[in-house]
């Protein structure tokens, strides 16, 4: 049974709450047919939503990852990029041997974080399967990375970043930012 997974691509600015509800129901599924089920959100965007499926899946726990150290402009970022805007380094409370991973994040763009997350988790255990689940995909790949959960396909302006925003409710809203540079 494959994700029902939406194909169209929206002519304005997403609604970040939909896209959370229509990726709620995609993970239920996949929990109702997976054993030893385990999600981990990418600092900070992912951790907001994993932390928000992990109640509504009533799961006991997520786990974070933070990707600084495997990121491949590490020379560029230096240690600033371990300070994310929670401060949130990894922590995964469960066995990654033999577990199926949901790494979830809010936008899939070239790749390359999922890259470095899929490292980070690797020096933790071996995991059974890992699945990628993100709110909105933007569809510029560097690397072979397939999203098995999404919100929506996202079209921007190439020099545009979609940003997540966790709103004081809880709720989430996208912008969007001009990237510099």
């Amino acid at each position: 049974m494959t994700a029902n997974i939406p194909d169209e691509i929206p002519s304005s600015l997403p609604d970040a709450e939909k896209l959370y509800a229509n990726l709620l129901e995609q993970v239920k599924g996949a929990k109702a047919r997976k054993s030893n089920l385990q999600i981990a959100g990418l600092a900070s965007g992912g951790a907001w939503i994993a932390k928000r499926l992990a109640n509504d899946l009533q799961l006991p726990s997520y786990g974070v990852i933070n990707v600084s150290f495997h990121r491949d402009d590490y020379a560029e970022k230096g240690v600033k990029a371990l300070n994310t805007a929670d401060g949130l380094s990894t922590n995964l409370p469960f066995e990654v041997d033999g577990a199926h991973i949901i790494l979830i994040d809010d936008v899939l763009d070239t790749g390359r974080t999922v890259r470095a997350a899929l490292n980070e988790i690797f020096d933790y255990g071996r995991p059974a399967k890992v699945e990628l689940a993100v709110l909105a995909d933007r569809y510029r790949r560097e690397l072979p990375v397939e999203a098995s959960f999404r919100g929506a396909k996202v079209e921007l302006a190439p020099n545009q970043i979609l940003v997540l925003e966790q709103l004081p409710d809880g709720k989430f809203d996208f912008n969007t930012e001009n990237k510099h540079g």
